[in-house]
């Protein structure tokens, strides 16, 4: 998946629009699939969410703008953790975390998985039980693992030889013992983007299986008396849309856990299978709910259990980006409407809007698919397939690929684009020494700011030449 050199998907999208893509009976119509509970239009065809005018959060707060629907995400998250039961389900901070969240997150009752420093100062600004905390990267650095260490971090996924042995150095001279997991690779091919695919042998993360390395990263740390481990890890990928991939991988990681018990006398007492829960951005999309996904699992790691005559460790889950993607939509108002000639007389119209791939660069990144709706009001115009552009100098700079939107959007209009709660914000940049957008928070008719927009100050205050 690469982008043609004319633009990203240029070659590609043609000026019908995939096949997936029906034209609507009613352009103001609104997909369930994709928004949030709260999220609904008015008498006047106005996008409201928890009550609150898209109207009035523009005028208060600016576009482009990330709003959230605060009980949405609080809901989704006592999904998971009601159909996961006794299961730990950490919250990927890195699909997006802010101070307000973490303790949203901490509040309802889940844990949270931060592969960074910076992400793990939020969650310690935020007053979140370090116990609760997990920290992944493939490269922690040693100020990272000395913060984690001394904030009682509740454990730390290991990820290379080099890591055990630093992590077991820091952690003697403190005098403390480092809870740790193993995360092993074990070469299961996720039906996911390339880049978000994360459990073949190729690439970064993790000890593989197969070659024998995890069982020796497994020797290493039960031979260091400053760790100890809790058990194994394993993640498959993002964007997964069903519980079939984690079969086997769970009969692969439990393969090892069995090998574990028999050649250490030792049965680990936890697993993860990480997760990576799909989400809906389009129509075409259909995901599993927390309780399908919870029975699925289940039963995975029940019978291969059986199968090895293990136990069944306690379950720790990474929902990934199904908890925050869902719960936000961007918003963004109209500057530019221009209609583009193609081959056979057919033309392409461009909706141009003020952010962009700065704000969401998964568009280009992953060939992400989104869905958007005009928000501002309602319209009886005729359906056109648009394409949502950004204000950015590069022709990929694209949000929607490809969306009906009625004939009459023209410069002033508002446009949403739902599931942009995890990956944007977290993903944006300066492009163009664009500021980045502020973050809303909307519950119960109060709307209140949880992240500022940037400024023009807050730009060349890092320029010190």
């Amino acid at each position: 998946m690469r982008a043609h050199e004319a633009g990203a998907l240029h070659a590609e999208a043609g000026h019908r629009g995939p096949s997936w893509l029906r034209e609507p009976d009613d352009v103001n119509a609104l997909f369930p699939g994709l928004w949030a509970d709260g999220v609904a239009r008015d008498d006047d065809g106005v996008l409201r969410v928890g009550g609150v005018s898209v109207k009035e959060l523009a005028t208060e707060f600016g576009t482009p703008l990330y709003v959230v629907d605060e009980d949405d995400f609080r809901a989704r998250a006592r999904a998971f953790r009601s159909a996961f039961g006794d299961a730990d389900v950490y919250y990927a901070g890195k699909a997006f975390l802010s101070v307000a969240t973490a303790r949203w997150v901490a509040e309802e009752g889940l844990n949270l998985d931060v592969c960074s420093g910076g992400e793990l100062a939020v969650a310690l600004r935020a007053g979140f039980p370090a116990e609760r905390i997990g920290l992944h990267g493939n490269n922690k650095s040693v100020a990272e693992l000395v913060r984690a260490l001394d904030a009682g971090v509740g454990r730390i996924i290991v990820d290379s030889f080099e890591e055990i042995d630093r992590l077991a150095t820091l952690a003697a001279a403190r005098d403390v013992r480092a809870s740790v997991l193993v995360r092993t690779k074990v070469g299961v091919e996720a039906h996911t983007h390339e880049y978000i695919a994360t459990a073949h042998e190729d690439q970064k993360f993790g000890f593989s299986i197969a070659s024998g390395e995890a069982a020796e990263a497994v020797r290493a740390v039960l031979k260091s008396p400053s760790l100890r481990l809790l058990g194994l890890h394993s993640h498959i990928g993002s964007q997964i849309y069903d519980t079939a991939g984690f079969e086997v991988a769970a009969r692969r990681v439990l393969g090892l856990q069995a090998a574990v018990r028999d050649e250490h006398r030792v049965e680990l007492p936890e697993l993860d299978l990480g997760g990576g829960f799909g989400i809906a951005y389009t129509s075409q999309d259909d995901p599993q709910t927390p309780a399908v996904l919870a029975a699925g699992l289940a039963e995975i790691i029940a019978h291969e259990c059986a199968g090895y005559g293990l136990a069944v460790p306690r379950l720790s889950v990474e929902p990934g980006r199904s908890i925050a993607g869902p719960s936000t939509f961007t918003l963004y108002e109209v500057g530019t409407v221009k209609s583009v000639p193609l081959d056979g007389g057919a033309s392409r119209r461009y909706v141009a809007v003020d952010g962009g791939m700065s704000d969401n660069i998964r568009t280009a990144l992953y060939d992400a698919d989104y869905s958007c709706t005009l928000a501002s009001r309602a319209s009886s115009a005729t359906p056109v397939l648009s394409r949502v552009v950004g204000k950015h100098c590069e022709s990929g700079d694209i949000v929607v690929k490809d969306e009906f939107l009625p004939d009459d959007v023209a410069a002033g209009d508002l446009v949403a684009v739902p599931g942009t709660g995890a990956y944007c914000r977290s993903m944006a940049s300066n492009y163009n020494h664009q500021p980045r957008a502020a973050v809303v928070a909307v519950s119960a008719g109060d709307a209140r700011l949880i992240m500022r927009r940037e400024t023009e100050d807050d730009l060349l205050a890092l320029d010190v030449g």
